[in-house]
């Protein structure tokens, strides 16, 4: 793994862990094992655009995740499928790891370039959801606004998880959102 990519993925687990604020280059340092000239060297601009870079990398790591699981024709397997491998990971961590996007959004006074990142993110995973329930045969433009749900529904049963120590709003969530999506597939016209 190069130093650039040690410097992201340590970047990833401390927003995951910490968020914007509690991020700290000692801490990403620390956790990839370089100097502090390696980080400035690839990342002039410092902890801002080393955050940006971060949450751009985690954006393309769920896209490629969901992407996979589209192989599943079911669209409404897929989106209980995601909501089950995010309540698997909290619980895996402890609750002590979240979702590196929602932690740049939320750390815009910092970080704005994060926090622009984390909105084309959550904008290319809709894009990515749109197109998964619209070649199921729902009209696009009820496939962007269902996509548009299910991704803010899952971000937010994230957050409930972690707030809670519980994977059961993120499993609701998850079964309420395939029903859903069944719902919206039974009532397209044939």
């Amino acid at each position: 793994m190069s130093a650039r990519d040690r410097l992201i993925s340590a970047t990833v687990a401390q927003l995951r862990r910490f968020g914007v604020a509690g991020t700290s280059v000692s801490g990403i340092l620390e956790d990839s094992g370089l100097a502090r000239r390696t980080l400035y060297l690839n990342f002039p601009a410092g902890k801002p655009e080393l955050i940006a870079a971060a949450t751009e990398n985690a954006s393309g790591i769920t896209i490629s995740a969901v992407e996979t699981m589209v192989s599943d024709s079911d669209p409404a397997q897929v989106v209980q499928t995601f909501a089950d491998r995010w309540a698997d990971s909290l619980e895996a961590n402890g609750f002590s790891a979240g979702c590196p996007i929602v932690a740049a959004a939320l750390g815009r006074q910092e970080a704005p370039e994060a926090a622009d990142a984390a909105g084309a993110a959550f904008a290319r995973w809709v894009e990515v959801v749109t197109r998964l329930v619209a070649d199921s045969g729902i009209d696009p433009e009820a496939a962007e606004e269902l996509a548009t749900t299910i991704v803010a529904t899952v971000e937010g049963a994230v957050i409930m998880s972690m707030a809670e120590c519980s994977a059961e709003p993120l499993r609701r969530a998850g079964r309420g959102l395939a029903s859903l999506v069944r719902a919206r597939l039974a009532s397209q016209p044939r």
